[in-house]
């Protein structure tokens, strides 16, 4: 009985041994980082542009892992050769992704909808360069270039900035957005109102995206560019990324 019971664990532990040598890359590295990080959510494992290793997408999210599961890489590819971040198409085509789930009808828009170029920006109304950006916004336009806001305040949920955004929002229709929205940029006082509201949508959708300060600028093509940038050089940017 000793010997039938010493065969059958080794024919369990060469059973085991070969499931594991059967499992896919992609496989193994899900049940590797899952381990590690229960509650990550991946969307994609894929392999790099270095063999051996492999892209796991999880939300905007990239890192790289080899493909036995055991190492983690880092969170961005560069060829030296060439200098270029083979990375940051991804993270742009993640962000666009999000970005596109957004209905026009969940932001504030200024700008006609044949312009050149539009631009999605994450906004604080309390925030000093978002304040010099929208003041702006004429400019923005003339260079052919239609802004698209979306809210977040850096203070959180429990704070002035938060019910600012909640009062322009529920201020009335689009126009009555757009001028709640130039007054609270202004510092002119804004009618306290609540209604429902993206707002919170905004939050977590920026969250989502690893935002770290206001503005942060999204081009049409995923680009994330931080902070502010003024006029023509935003629309020269924007038409020099569009030739390339």
């Amino acid at each position: 009985m000793k010997m039938i019971r010493a065969f059958a664990l080794v024919a369990a532990s060469i059973t085991l041994a070969g499931a594991a040598l059967a499992a896919k890359p992609e496989e193994t590295i899900r049940a590797a980082l899952e381990s590690v990080i229960p509650d990550i959510k991946i969307s994609q494992i894929q392999p790099s542009p270095i063999k051996g290793i492999y892209e796991v997408m999880a939300g905007t999210q990239i890192m790289y892992v080899t493909g036995d599961g055991r190492y983690f890489v880092g969170e961005r590819i560069v060829d030296l050769k060439t200098r270029e971040d083979l990375t940051e198409p991804r993270l742009a085509a993640a962000r666009k992704r999000l970005i596109d789930g957004v209905g026009e009808d969940q932001m504030i828009v200024f700008g006609p909808a044949d312009a050149k170029h539009t631009v999605t920006v994450f906004t604080d109304i309390d925030c000093g360069y978002c304040r010099k950006l929208h003041g702006q916004i004429a400019d923005y336009n003339k260079e052919g270039i239609r802004v698209r806001y979306l809210f977040f305040p850096r203070a959180g949920k429990d704070s002035p900035a938060y019910d600012e955004a909640v009062s322009v929002w529920c201020a009335g229709d689009v126009s009555a957005q757009r001028t709640a929205m130039t007054d609270a940029k202004a510092g002119k006082p804004v009618e306290a109102k609540t209604c429902t509201n993206p707002v919170d949508a905004h939050m977590a959708l920026g969250a989502e995206l690893g935002l770290r300060g206001t503005p942060a600028i999204l081009t049409e093509s995923g680009d994330l560019i931080p902070g502010y940038v003024e006029p023509k050089r935003l629309a020269a940017q924007l038409n020099s990324t569009a030739k390339n």
